[in-house]
């Protein structure tokens, strides 16, 4: 196949976290033509989408040497098999944008996730859908109502509606004195109502991670916060184990998975505390090494397995 992936800058990834990295080597290994290539480079003319892109040349798991690029070019997107769109948020204008344009690429291309979708179904809002699988949740610029919500529950996490990777991210106790004064900085930093969830104590002991492939449950990590710390992102501390998922766990799977696998949401992460779901991720879900490090499947061969097949069809 000949994929062009839409991602951040695939010099500066960690090789053995990126997601991102460990699907573009494993449809290397395989022979598959692999081009990359930032939002920023996509244009349209005429109609036709095109974005400035590198070429693969060679890939390895070699920090600092694990890849070499041919000189850029402009690539025909309508001459791709597959789109792969993974770059991180913020889920901006921008990132909306980009998503219109790579819609005009459907039916002949097969873009992943669907970027209809990805574009109606941000994280932190999507997982509203469900509000008897989620803790109590506010979403609001009214610090009205965020305070009477914290009266209400006691500990809360505020967080930024359309953050990623647990920046911004606070916990504030009842008797927290820095609350009036975090709910100013968050009016001026961020143009966007801000999200108010009750506090778990269950994430002392993880926030686990569920990848699903088209729908279906295929692996699960558990991400522990540092000692001190609230959140439990891998990259600010948190510490990966292995976890078996619990009935619970499947339930919350099979709730969602069919909505996830209509709507082309091919590759989700979803992070459940205790018994609740709190994100259900579909930009550039994370987890797809630690899941094979402790034991789990190769997610990676999974989803090139499914996507070859796919596009066969």
């Amino acid at each position: 196949m000949k994929i062009a992936i839409q991602m951040d800058p695939i010099g500066a990834v960690n090789v053995n976290a990126d997601t991102t990295f460990d699907l573009a080597l494993e449809a290397h290994g395989r022979g598959h033509e692999i081009w990359v290539y930032g939002p920023d480079a996509l244009a349209m003319r005429d109609g036709r989408l095109s974005a400035r892109a590198e070429k693969i040349i060679a890939l390895k798991r070699e920090q600092g040497a694990h890849v070499t690029l041919e000189t850029a070019a402009i690539l025909d997107l309508h001459g791709v098999d597959v789109v792969l769109v993974r770059q991180d948020p913020p889920f901006n204008m921008a990132y909306i944008t980009a998503a219109h344009m790579l819609e005009r690429l459907r039916p002949d291309v097969l873009v992943l996730n669907d970027p209809r979708s990805i574009r109606d179904a941000p994280e932190k809002l999507f997982v509203m859908d469900f509000p008897d699988l989620t803790p109590p949740t506010l979403i609001t610029r009214d610090l009205a109502r965020i305070r009477e919500f914290r009266e209400e529950h006691g500990d809360v996490i505020l967080k930024p509606l359309y953050g990623n990777g647990g920046a911004g991210v606070f916990r504030l106790s009842s008797d927290d004195s820095n609350f009036n004064a975090l709910l100013e900085l968050f009016l001026q930093a961020y143009g966007e109502p801000m999200i108010a969830q009750k506090y778990l104590p269950a994430v002392r002991k993880g926030d686990k991670r569920i990848i699903l492939l088209d729908g279906e449950a295929v692996g699960a990590i558990n991400r522990v916060p540092a000692k001190g710390e609230t959140r439990s992102n891998l990259h600010v501390g948190g510490k990966a184990e292995a976890v078996e998922m619990t009935e619970r766990d499947q339930d919350i799977c099979d709730r969602i998975g069919p909505l996830l696998s209509e709507r082309g949401l091919v590759l989700v992460g979803i992070d459940i505390i205790g018994d609740y779901l709190t994100e259900i991720n579909v930009t550039s879900p994370t987890g797809v090494q630690e899941v094979r490090r402790f034991g789990g499947p190769d997610i990676s061969a999974l989803f090139w397995d499914w996507t070859e097949g796919r596009v066969a069809t």
